[in-house]
């Protein structure tokens, strides 16, 4: 497999590779731009979905479509990101993904119609496959393996933050403004990011590459969003037996068969699956699915719970859910160190446990439980999810080579993607059949939180394996 050259950012080694020198925050802060437009847009327009249908007149299950576009075309494109990277550069690609972020952010709010909204929806989501990963590269080959958690601990802040302050943040603007300004907020943001990037990012010209795996971009990018897009179908159905959501994921299934025993025969595959024979690398991702499953369905389930059961709205939803933000903006710094000092998989065994411990109580909880107590368990929940998540990731990007890292963040996004899918599909399926139900309401959300408790006991374990292969 053709390696990418690693000439541009300098990394320490030796006795001083503790320390964290200035180009290194100067890379992590020009990336963060990126990752809270990506996070926040996500959370934003999810909210403002419903103002939206009423302003174009359009029902809302065409309007869904803004954001399962959306999602759909970052699954393709992060199956491209790798072999961008290596053709055009990684600090070029990041540059390229963030101006047409911005770009499409700025067209979506003059779209006239629900389709044109849908069509730019699908181009920010290509940008923002590619974005992702790349903005990760960038941090990955600039910190280096022993710097690693530190560096995504401190990134890791707006990553948590923008979705926890996502609601409050819509809310005040769809109360205030029109909807066109969920869009507009990306712009000012992209272009300090832009401008950021031209000073301070590695710029340096890509290497000559073969030709595009069509062929494996249709298996790999067309079977992730098969899979996601009917996992996402659960939640319209309220089933599992719908067609439009086992033929997806049995058809997506078949495809990303294919995209395997393709890229294990293939001298030059479109993404290195031989990387999961490094155990370390396969077990983070294996303890980073689970993780991510249950922490894409805990941050979809509590805002229904708030807005649901308790009948708060959009403001007091983003309120109440502040505690939960900030236990993991607090936490993400000091996890960060730890996992430099101890290694991802202790710390996220320790995170996800405190996940399971915190989410349990809420099994047993009824509807009229003190709000303190609620807000308690949601600050110590946020710890508990700083700690989960991001040493994983740590761990699977110090596992792999420099050139290697283009195709493992790709990885870690697809499987994180994909685990996010089935916790919010599994959310979805037992507050629907609980809805449908004679039973308490609450019994759904009880239900959700046992599951989703179990999702982190999972990933617990499964970062115990992780903290086996690091030691041995």
């Amino acid at each position: 497999m053709t390696r990418m050259r690693i000439d541009t950012i300098p990394v320490d080694s030796g006795p001083e590779a503790g320390k964290i020198p200035a180009h290194v925050w100067r890379t992590a802060a020009v990336v963060v731009f990126g990752a809270i437009m990506g996070m926040l847009d996500t959370s934003l327009i999810n909210l403002g979905l419903h103002t939206i249908a009423a302003d174009l007149n359009t029902s809302l299950a065409s309007i869904q479509w803004v954001a399962s576009g959306y999602l759909l075309a970052l699954g393709v494109s992060l199956t491209v990101c790798g072999w961008l990277a290596r053709r055009v550069g990684v600090g070029r690609l990041w540059l390229g993904a963030l101006a047409a972020f911005t770009i499409a952010s700025g067209l979506c709010a003059l779209a006239g119609t629900a389709n044109w909204l849908v069509a730019l929806r699908i181009l920010q989501g290509l940008a923002a496959g590619v974005m992702i990963p790349a903005g990760q590269t960038l941090l990955g080959q600039a910190a280096g393996p022993q710097r690693m958690g530190r560096v995504m601990g401190v990134v890791g802040i707006a990553v948590v933050g923008a979705p926890a302050l996502g609601p409050t943040i819509g809310g005040v603007m769809l109360a205030h403004w029109n909807w066109q300004w969920l869009f507009l907020i990306n712009i000012p943001l992209g272009l300090i990011g832009f401008a950021l990037g031209l000073r301070y990012l590695p710029l340096g010209p890509g290497i000559p590459m073969r030709r595009l795996d069509i062929a494996g971009v249709v298996l790999g990018g067309g079977g992730v969003s098969a899979v996601v897009y009917g996992l996402s179908e659960i939640g319209e159905r309220g089933a599992v037996t719908a067609v439009s959501v086992w033929l997806p994921v049995l058809a997506g299934a078949a495809a990303l068969a294919g995209f395997i025993v393709r890229g294990l025969h293939s001298t030059r595959p479109l993404l290195d699956i031989c990387m999961f024979t490094n155990r370390v690398f396969a077990a983070a991702n294996t303890a980073s699915f689970f993780a991510g499953a249950a922490m894409f369905g805990v941050m979809v389930l509590l805002p229904l719970y708030f807005q649901v059961l308790h009948g708060y709205g959009l403001i007091g939803t983003g309120v109440a859910l502040i505690p939960f933000g900030a236990g993991g903006v607090l936490t993400l710094p000091i996890g960060g160190r730890l996992t430099d000092r101890f290694g991802g998989g202790l710390v996220a065994t320790v995170g996800n446990l405190a996940v399971a411990i915190t989410v349990l109580p809420l099994v047993f909880l009824p509807a009229d439980a003190a709000p303190t107590l609620i807000q308690v368990l949601l600050f110590a929940a946020g710890v508990g999810t700083a700690l989960a998540g991001l040493p994983l990731v740590s761990a699977a990007y110090a596992a792999v080579r420099p050139e290697q890292l283009p195709d493992a963040t790709a990885f870690v996004n697809i499987l994180q993607r994909v685990g996010g899918a089935v916790g919010v599909a599994a959310v979805a399926v037992i507050l629907s059949r609980a809805a449908n139900s004679a039973a308490d309401p609450i019994d759904g959300y009880h239900l959700s939180f046992a599951v989703l408790a179990a999702l982190s006991v999972v990933a617990a374990l499964a970062s115990t394996l992780l903290r086996g292969r690091q030691r041995g």
